[in-house]
């Protein structure tokens, strides 16, 4: 006789927040219910801060306003981006959980060739959860999912790996193109599914897109700094490919994997591409120095925790990128300035939410003036 199949719990709905950046109502969660509302919701709203987000009612959530940022971070909350979505940094600032899935609100649940709707938290724990291989590329791609292994010629003293501390998935429908190449395909969508998950090389950069995101906070948190963007900054839609480039210099010197392709999201909507070629016109110029200044960092070997890293990165930022715009002077000074916010939201109590759900205020750490 046939026993009734056992409930399946969610994975480490105790140590993951989901991290959403919005300027509107939440309406997209309603798709992602079956598989998000398990967890607790940090949601950054953007612009302004006297308007009223809606929530779907049934999510555990905390929501922040800028005023609520400025009040938390005091001064510091200058290195806080304001309208750009890069603000959902703040949200990787107060979690307390040790790892973070971040989304964006235009993105909703993709399915598989078969038909099957895809749990892309689910993938992104699991690329977390099992180790990268940095060192020496597996042709079979990821050696530690279900039906791969290390192809023959894999040193053995590689196999081991190291621990994931980022989880990047992919588009379907909607590419995440820049602002030139969206003017010349402004039909093209990805229709390609790629089963496959790789551990991106030791050495090796990569663009790397905040709206489908899962990463460590316990291993690379304080990297995860999506810089100064938007309102007041000459350059935009660089948050989260900056905080790649970042994290990328740092996972690789300090031993840690970063992992790319599953799972998939539904990328929905098209933004315009002319009001992006005015926020990224000078960054498509400075990417041409900033990848070669990023490809020859080498950090020092005294620099041990991400903290130390960060902080000497934020050193060569404004001596080899400062002749290149006197932003990237103000960016270096906004990353010391990010550090110290983390290390003084983590040597206290959480922030108070405001608006949110069943959050409970418990200490804040600037008073209102």
């Amino acid at each position: 006789m046939a026993r009734p199949a056992t409930a399946v719990s969610p994975p480490l709905t105790d140590e993951l927040d989901i991290v959403i950046p919005t300027i509107r109502n939440l309406d997209f969660l309603e798709m992602w219910r079956p598989f998000l509302q398990p967890y607790h919701l940090i949601i950054v709203q953007d612009g302004d801060p006297s308007k009223t987000i809606r929530v779907p009612d049934g999510f555990d959530y905390e929501l922040y306003n800028r005023n609520d940022i400025n009040r938390i971070l005091g001064p510091k909350a200058n290195c806080i981006s304001f309208k750009d979505s890069a603000c959902r940094c703040f949200g990787f600032l107060v979690s307390k959980k040790k790892y973070i899935f971040t989304i964006d609100d235009d993105c909703f649940v993709a399915k598989d060739p078969s038909g099957i709707e895809i749990n892309a938290l689910a993938q992104h724990i699991e690329n977390l959860l099992k180790p990268s291989t940095p060192f020496f590329f597996n042709t079979l791609y990821d050696p530690f999912r279900d039906g791969a292994d290390f192809v023959r010629g894999y040193p053995f003293s590689f196999r081991e790996g190291v621990p994931t501390a980022i989880s990047h998935g992919l588009w379907l429908n909607i590419p995440d193109y820049d602002a030139p190449t969206q003017l010349v395909k402004p039909l093209e969508r990805n229709s390609r599914y790629v089963d496959a998950v790789m551990t991106i090389p030791r050495g090796t950069l990569f663009p790397m897109c905040g709206m489908n995101l899962g990463f460590n906070r316990e291993l690379i948190g304080p990297a995860m700094y999506f810089g100064l963007m938007g309102d007041g900054q000459p350059i935009g839609r660089y948050d989260d490919m900056w905080a790649g480039w970042c994290a990328k210099v740092i996972c690789d010197h300090l031993s840690l994997g970063v992992k790319t392709g599953l799972p998939y999201i539904w990328h929905s909507k098209a933004s315009n591409p002319f009001v992006n070629l005015k926020k990224e016109y000078k960054g498509i110029y400075w990417q041409e120095e900033i990848i070669p200044f990023f490809q020859s960092v080498v950090l020092p070997k005294e620099c041990k925790s991400v903290q130390e890293c960060y902080l000497e990165l934020s050193k060569l930022v404004k001596e080899k990128l400062g002749s290149l715009d006197p932003y990237f002077q103000k960016l270096g000074d906004a990353m010391v300035t990010w550090i110290e916010a983390w290390e003084e939201v983590h040597k206290t109590s959480a922030a108070a939410p405001v608006g949110g759900g069943a959050a409970k205020p418990n200490g804040t750490l600037a008073k209102p003036k």
